[in-house]
């Protein structure tokens, strides 16, 4: 059924939740799973003005990440965790077709609430544009 997932992630409660269903489609399909977390043009703005160094901003980055690692690290799953830069839906979408993901998980809302209620969500791109299934978590 799906030998890849790509679980968008950036730290948010949603993406949260969306980890616990890529893991629980994982573990029955024996998938793996692929964590991808997009630095965008606002997130690197809003890092770099909370953070003075780029060891900081790397080690913010990575601790938004860590409940999802440690669910997949509970749950024995073969996974893997990258972090890109771009445009958050075309480059979930550009991952998707170039690593044959099978089905994209990611949340409704993520923390830029800003590109939420002005550009439209990241999440109805993503279905629009993406090639293979897309589960939307609430």
């Amino acid at each position: 059924m799906y030998k890849k997932i790509m679980l968008a992630s950036d730290g948010s409660e949603d993406s949260v939740t969306a980890a616990e269903e890529a893991i629980k489609l994982a573990k029955l399909t024996d998938a793996q799973v692929d964590v991808i977390y997009v630095v965008d043009g606002d997130t690197s703005k809003h890092d770099v003005l909370r953070n003075w160094d780029s060891l900081g901003i790397k080690e913010d980055r990575k601790d938004k990440l860590r409940a999802v690692e440690q669910k997949a690290v509970e749950a024995k799953l073969t996974y893997e965790i990258n972090m890109l830069r771009g445009d958050p839906s075309v480059t979930l979408v550009k991952y998707a077709e170039e690593n044959e993901v099978d089905l994209i998980v990611m949340g409704t809302r993520g923390l830029n609430v800003l590109q939420e209620m002005v550009l439209g969500s990241v999440s109805h791109q993503v279905i629009q544009k993406a090639s293979c299934p897309v589960l939307v978590v609430k």
